[in-house]
């Protein structure tokens, strides 16, 4: 069972919204974080959440500020605005049904996931999908148009087959990130899964942040998965993974 709606963030923006249900009674809360120009419609996104359904978790799902079916102007947005997307979500959650105690994010998603627990004492668990050890890795999806972007402050960007407006701004945001000191500092039992063969985010980036957490940590190795998980069976394996290891530490 799912049920849709709109989260108004600290901005006032619309966020559009799903919760999906386990069948029974959720055993816990999570939210889901999707990959950087993605949305909650992500078929990989639904095959996670329908895995993490089958271990009781009930499980939110959000589009970013400007992207999917959320208000907003996407070139307004950075790393930061989405870390506060994220943390907007779990406020609302926390009111309405209870707290969540598990995040899990792809690609970009689980770089901000990493920095928002930090700021919800309610998580014990962490899970990251193909993520970028640093979230100045994306740049290199626009990496031609940076001189335009210096000089000009923003630049139109072709991205997964739609323009983007890329400003400066977002540039300096994803720099100023920490990522070694937060993923050190974690304090929650971490889950990084990544695939071998990832031609996106290479999986030294999985390597490079299961070296800098502390324990509780694990890997899982996504087995001929390409970045978005395009095949159903490995995303739904990713979501089953996610929920029967979370179990240990969310309840």
């Amino acid at each position: 069972m799912t049920n849709n709606f709109d989260i108004e963030n600290e901005r006032g923006i619309a966020l559009s919204a799903r919760i999906d249900w386990p069948a029974q009674s959720p055993r816990a809360f999570a939210i889901f974080a999707h990959c950087f120009t993605c949305s909650r419609n992500l078929k990989a996104a639904r095959q996670v959440i329908k895995g993490l359904s089958q271990q009781g978790i009930a499980t939110l799902s959000f589009d970013f500020t400007g992207l999917g079916g959320s208000e907003g102007d996407f070139s307004e947005t950075n790393f930061s605005t989405n870390i506060q997307d994220l943390l907007d979500a779990a406020s609302y959650l926390e009111r309405q049904h209870g707290a969540p105690s598990l995040l899990v994010g792809h690609s970009l998603g689980g770089a901000a996931v990493l920095h928002a627990a930090h700021e919800l004492p309610s998580v014990k668990a962490v899970a990251t999908i193909g993520a970028p050890f640093s979230p100045s890795h994306v740049k290199h999806l626009f990496a031609h148009a940076h001189d335009e972007i210096h000089a000009d402050g923003e630049a139109e960007v072709r991205l997964g087959g739609r323009q983007f407006k890329i400003q400066k701004q977002l540039l300096d945001d994803l720099d100023a990130q920490d990522t070694t000191s937060c993923i050190a500092s974690l304090e929650r039992a971490l889950l990084v899964l990544h695939a071998p063969g990832d031609a996106t985010v290479g999986v030294e980036n999985a390597s490079r942040i299961f070296g800098a957490a502390r324990h509780p940590k694990s890997f899982v190795s996504l087995h001929e998965a390409d970045h978005l998980m395009s095949r159903a069976r490995d995303a739904r394996y990713a979501g089953e993974v996610i929920g029967a290891w979370a179990m240990r530490y969310i309840t």
